[in-house]
């Protein structure tokens, strides 16, 4: 780097921190700084030129043609980059060039284009509503999700309150609950029924999060995201409308196996009508001469209407258990529902040998569920615990009496539990797991899905129907309702398992 040209108006000082370089009219470095030779050392390079962009040459030479300095020219060398400013004297035709170490400036500006670029990207094309609101819920911004999930362009959000875009039923109360919850906790979440630009109808599923300013703590700014969750709602409303028509059809399907049990139940007081009917008649006949019939004639027709009551009443709780809708929960009695279910399975249970004994809670537990659901699970739990106790006889002795515990209790969680207890052979842990799968059976001409609805029906109650191993050697079917189900009891006794 000697140079024997005129001298310059440049001078390098050795404690200038920056590398500096002096260049001729084409590029070639005359002298350097010691804080050029300390990069180099640093770099790895051998020559101070390799720390220069690439078109050096090219810059010189516009440099010195126009009479001014550039600015700014990028050069990396292993683990640095630098910024070059070009510096020419015309005179001499030479170029004071400098450098500035730019590394943390550059690195930090990519990765902030990066990060701008990726979030330009995800809010574009995203499917999701992403939008920003003013603390009285005004539209700041939005992406242009908002075009079709509400029918506006962000251009025309921007200012609008959230109670003109979102129209719906309870969407004003919804919102100011939103509005608490912000303030308090600084999250809330809402599904909202709005109503489209269009006029169609839309669910929403909104998280919104508050921004807070530093030292004071208010709110300043929202940030909600709103997902469109219209076809998940109406698969949800078809998939409980598909249930209900199962229920149904499977009420349909148990009253054709329990007709010879509908048919004992309606001769029983049909024949005795007619038995007093006739009986009255006669005593009619003599009332005449003996004017003492006419009180036989009053009893019987008191018992007629009697049994009358009582046969209307079977077929008032027949239409009952095969009405077709929507399910209607209210407060029942347990022990009533057990009772009935127990008189409609009994003429069934009796045909295959089988007792059914009812052990009621003395505190006469109340829950909230829908009688007729209700009264569908138990009807299967107990002809199935029938079926378990005429497999368990076998082929050898199949008039041999048995026994069905049904149980009503509340255990010691306040938790409220019907537990029906057969004589049959039982299942193993395997066994227990698997039998609540959907259509899985051990019976020839079972479908396997009674069980499986049941426990549908107690966990839609908010309840769990689970099984186990029996002091009988049988099963022990319990439906489980917990506390926040069952109402306040008639005493504040709690009652223990039957078998405790």
């Amino acid at each position: 780097m000697n140079d024997s040209s005129p001298p310059s108006v440049f001078s390098l000082h050795d404690a200038d921190p920056q590398p500096g370089l002096i260049l001729n009219a084409t590029g070639a470095v005359l002298r350097g700084n010691r804080a050029t030779r300390d990069l180099c050392r640093v770099a790895g390079l051998d020559s101070p030129s390799r720390l220069l962009p690439i078109n050096v040459h090219a810059l010189v030479n516009s440099s010195l043609k126009q009479g001014r300095a550039i600015e700014n020219v990028e050069a990396r060398i292993p683990g640095t980059i630098l910024m070059w400013t070009f510096i020419p004297d015309a005179g001499t035709a030479r170029v004071l060039a400098r450098a500035r170490d730019a590394t943390e400036d550059v690195l930090t500006q990519e990765e902030a284009t990066r990060s701008n670029r990726l979030y330009r990207l995800i809010t574009e094309n995203t499917t999701d509503l992403i939008s920003r609101h003013a603390p009285d819920g005004c539209f700041i911004d939005a992406t242009p999700a908002s075009w079709r999930l509400l029918g506006y362009w962000p251009e025309e959000l921007r200012g609008k309150p959230l109670e003109e875009v979102f129209v719906g039923n309870d969407v004003v109360q919804k919102l100011a609950e939103t509005r608490n919850l912000l303030r308090d906790d600084g999250y809330a979440t809402m599904t909202l029924e709005i109503i489209h630009r269009d006029g169609s109808r839309r669910w929403f599923e909104i998280a919104s999060r508050a921004i807070r300013e530093t030292y004071t703590g208010a709110v300043i700014e929202v940030i909600s995201v709103s997902r469109d969750i219209t076809a998940r709602v109406e698969s949800e409303e078809n998939n409980r409308r598909l249930a209900d028509e199962l229920a149904h059809t499977a009420r349909l399907a148990t009253l054709g196996e329990l007709a010879s049990s509908i048919a004992h139940e309606m001769n029983q007081p049909l024949a005795t009508i007619v038995n007093f009917a006739s009986a009255s008649q006669r005593y009619l006949n003599n009332a005449r001469t003996n004017p003492e019939c006419l009180d036989r004639v009053d009893d019987g027709l008191q018992k007629i209407v009697h049994h009358a009551n009582r046969a209307s009443e079977v077929i008032k709780r027949l239409r009952a258990f095969l009405r077709k809708g929507q399910k209607r929960t209210a407060p029942l009695a347990l022990n009533d529902v057990v009772t009935n279910v127990a008189r409609l399975c009994q003429w069934e249970a009796e045909k295959n040998c089988v007792r059914i004994y009812e052990k009621l809670a003395r505190c006469a537990p109340v829950i909230t569920a829908d009688p007729v659901l209700l009264e569908q699970v138990l009807i299967n739990l107990i002809r199935n615990g029938i079926e378990a106790n005429v497999e368990a006889r076998g082929e050898e002795n199949p008039g041999a009496p048995s026994a069905i515990v049904i149980s009503t209790y509340v255990n010691e969680h306040r938790e409220t539990l019907i537990e029906v207890t057969d004589e049959g052979p039982g299942l193993d842990e395997q066994g227990i797991r698997q039998m609540f799968q959907p259509f899985y059976t051990s019976k020839p001409q079972g479908l396997g899905l009674g069980l499986s609805m049941s426990r549908s029906i107690i966990e839609g109650f908010g309840g769990f129907l689970d099984a186990r191993p029996a002091a009988t050697d049988g099963l022990s079917l319990i439906c489980r309702f917990p506390a926040s189900l069952s109402h306040r009891n008639r005493t504040e006794t709690t009652e223990n398992q039957p078998d405790e």
